[in-house]
């Protein structure tokens, strides 16, 4: 016995056919339209995601100095300075119980995110310590975005 394929030559349904060139732009210009509109919102505040970023570095370092101050009854001194964070300091009062590996997840000691350097005082004048980012200026003082960022006044 021979068996035969048997082929449909039934068209499909319109609702099988799928999308037209003309519903397709639609979708697009309507993407399109609503990038216009949102892109702009959400890049448009790169300096005020910068000076977020830079409060959670800050609260960051403010947790790895509270865990080299339990390990070895003080904070770094200002000449030690942060880098006592993923290195044992050779200079000023040797930490006795410097964890190895150090105090930083990924051993480096992180610039804030306009590539500067934090400025970090032991005993600090507002709190035990103090760490400053200076802003988009990178100087001291400053309003708006060049305002600095200090461990104090964050909340």
């Amino acid at each position: 016995m021979q068996q035969r394929s048997i082929m449909s030559s039934k068209k499909p349904s319109l609702t099988e056919q799928g999308f037209t060139l003309i519903e397709l732009l639609v979708v697009l210009v309507i993407i399109g339209i609503l990038a216009g509109y949102v892109g702009p919102r959400i890049m448009g505040h790169p300096e005020e995601a910068k000076r977020t970023m830079t409060a959670a570095q800050i609260s960051g370092l403010e947790t790895a100095l509270e865990s080299y101050r339990l390990d070895n009854g003080a904070y770094p001194s200002t000449e030690q300075g942060l880098q006592a964070l993923i290195e044992p300091p050779t200079a000023g009062k040797l930490p006795p119980k410097w964890r190895e590996g150090g105090y930083m997840k990924k051993g480096v000691v992180p610039k804030d995110p306009w590539g500067n350097e934090y400025i970090y005082l032991s005993p600090g004048s507002h709190t035990d310590f103090d760490i400053i980012s200076y802003g988009a200026d990178g100087e001291s003082g400053g309003e708006g975005t060049d305002a600095d960022i200090n461990n104090w006044e964050i909340e």
